[in-house]
């Protein structure tokens, strides 16, 4: 077989890309197998053939369905542009039907389980031929149970939530070591206050529940595998299933979003977040019908993470779950083989790091010409004043959010020793001023206002100066919306030493010596549903502006967005639905 010379990836217009049949025979794809077709491969190799046509063949062995994926296929013509690589297609039905005997070929292999796969003929077939293997066959039996995969992941020292498993005999399925109560479950001596999970210990079985307290209103929320637009449902039912063995873990509040790991060799990880499915159930698709994901940047613990899931399991590509969550990481789930859907850059990555791994490891023993080329990394670059070259690293923008509502803002004059004791236990004497934004300050001012309020209530002719009006007005806006949280509120104290001065002569009249606290309290200004709609429109736009947005290889991660007369800075993720005034759980402090 003819090839074109040069190193890496060659240069021939069409991949080597073939099915293989029995005894190792190998026939060309057609149209309807695959895109771009080509070649001919012969099972044996004549003796006196020269060594640079000595091709290096990778088989392809799981079921059709994951073989002709849109995913495997990018990354296979990818990979096909290796000049001594060729990729052999193992035919479903030879898979099914045959003995491994008559299997094609090869001297790689990229095998995984799916449904209806079978994994011990696989094992069988690399006991027969010795292959490299990108995954390990073995440690896909592991993956399978997720007792097994917590076990290996604690071994490693991962985190991961904290669990119980729940062993039942099928056969007595009432003799279990689970007590359950109204709002917590008792397993093997382990108590799980509710919000907790339900996880059958079965990989393959997706049905996973959340059961809710009874002050959340009770009922579970029910997972499965996406079916059209849904991912869960809300159920009534508060009671834990009482047949089949499942693990029992601690639910972590991650504000709504998973993050998916998907590594090609424990040196490479990519990451992406989405709508978790358990927020309502429904899945977020773009304008195409894919569900909407992320780009999400890994921090360095979750790079080491994601390189130790990859080596633990023996997984070169491998797909894992991770829950951000109190500042920490934890790994919920070890998916096995997986790709990056819808990633031109990935398929790219995937592609190259495959073809290296697998030329690293059987060129030698192939006798093939062949080093791993030293490329420049391929980066974003711009044109600088100074007439240099340098990488794109990051756009920051400063951009005022949209429509919002009114700020408003109250003052009055308090002369209550309450309010100075307040004022003195937070230093507010060393500069005359004091600003209380903390959930546990604005907390305290309330506490004021309702005993001042109270005290009104019980004694019409007890000594409070304060009006009842602007007392009410403080209590009712530190009550709004049932906590205290953000920076939509807040309260500034200053010390008048003469007291505040009087505007009118009808006030001096009334005019109080001695000292008095201005309080001024601020409240509003919050993205309304209309402003929403813009952040996320601006999102969309801001991501075609600048090199290594949408439209590019590489994909802009983050970015500051800092909201004008607001004195905080959030990190915002630049996602396909926009900006975000407030940001789910998982993104890192800028």
């Amino acid at each position: 077989m003819s090839k074109s010379s040069g190193q890496g990836m060659c240069n021939s217009e069409l991949p080597q890309f073939l099915i293989g049949s029995e005894g190792g025979e190998s026939r060309e794809l057609d149209d309807i197998d695959m895109r771009k077709i080509s070649g001919h491969y012969r099972e044996e190799e004549e003796e006196d053939e020269d060594q640079s046509e000595r091709q290096i063949m990778v088989g392809i062995c799981s079921m059709m369905k994951k073989s002709k994926s849109k995913p495997m296929t990018e990354i296979l013509e990818r990979l096909c542009k290796f000049e001594y690589i060729t990729v052999v297609i193992f035919p479903e039905e030879v898979i099914l039907s045959e003995p491994v005997e008559k299997w094609p070929l090869c001297d790689c292999l990229i095998s995984f389980h799916s449904k209806g796969f079978p994994l011990d003929k696989a094992v069988s077939y690399t006991k027969l031929r010795n292959p490299l293997l990108i995954n390990d066959l073995n440690m896909q039996y592991f993956i399978q149970d997720r007792r097994e995969v917590y076990r290996i992941l604690q071994e490693e020292g991962i985190d991961l939530p904290r669990y119980a498993v729940l062993n039942r005999d099928p056969d007595r399925p009432e003799e279990c070591n689970l007590v359950e109560s109204e709002d917590h479950v008792e397993v093997n001596g382990e108590v799980f206050h509710k919000p907790f999970v339900e996880k059958p210990v079965s990989a393959e079985d997706h049905n996973v529940y959340i059961y809710y307290p009874t002050s959340a209103g009770g009922g579970s929320q029910r997972l499965f595998r996406k079916i059209g637009s849904r991912s869960s449902v809300y159920s009534p039912e508060s009671t834990v299933r009482k047949t089949g063995s499942y693990i029992y873990e601690e639910f972590m509040p991650t504000d709504g979003t998973d993050v998916k790991v998907y590594t090609v060799g424990p040196d490479y990880a990519h990451a992406e977040a989405r709508k978790s499915p358990a927020l309502d159930g429904k899945v977020e698709r773009d304008s195409e019908g894919k569900e909407i994901r992320y780009p999400v940047m890994l921090t360095a613990m979750e790079k080491l993470v994601a390189r130790k899931v990859c080596l633990a399991f023996k997984q070169t590509v491998c797909g894992f779950d991770l829950l951000r969550a109190n500042g920490h990481s934890f790994v919920c789930d070890v998916n096995g083989f997986s790709f990056v859907k819808n990633s031109m850059k990935y398929y790219d990555d995937c592609a190259k790091v495959l073809g290296n791994m697998v030329m690293r490891e059987l060129a030698p023993q192939l006798h093939i010409p062949w080093s791993i080329p030293m490329e420049a990394e391929d980066i974003p670059i711009v044109p600088t004043t100074s007439g240099t070259m340098m990488e794109l690293r990051c756009v920051i923008a400063v951009i005022r959010h949209g429509d919002r509502t009114p700020k408003q803002k109250m003052k009055m004059e308090v002369r209550n020793a309450l309010f100075f004791e307040l004022f003195e236990k937070y230093g507010g004497y060393k500069s005359g001023k004091l600003k209380l934004k903390k959930p546990k300050q604005l907390q305290e001012v309330l506490d004021i206002a309702r005993q001042l309020l109270a005290e009104l209530v019980l004694h019409n002719d007890c000594e409070i100066e304060e009006k009842k009006s602007k007392l009410e007005q403080l209590k009712t806006v530190l009550e709004m919306y049932g906590h205290f949280s953000g920076i939509n509120r807040k309260v500034q104290l200053t010390y008048l030493p003469n007291g505040q001065p009087k505007a009118s002569s009808e006030e001096e009249d009334t005019l109080k010596e001695g000292p008095s606290l201005l309080l001024v309290l601020k409240w509003g200004g919050e993205l309304t549903p209309a402003g929403r709609v813009q952040a996320e429109e601006l999102g969309r736009a801001f991501r075609c502006m600048y090199p290594g947005g949408q439209g590019s290889g590489a994909m802009m991660q983050f970015f500051k967005a800092h909201s004008f007369g607001q004195e905080t800075c959030s990190t915002c993720l630049l996602s396909g639905i926009g900006i975000q005034k407030h940001v789910g759980a998982g993104l890192r402090e800028a």
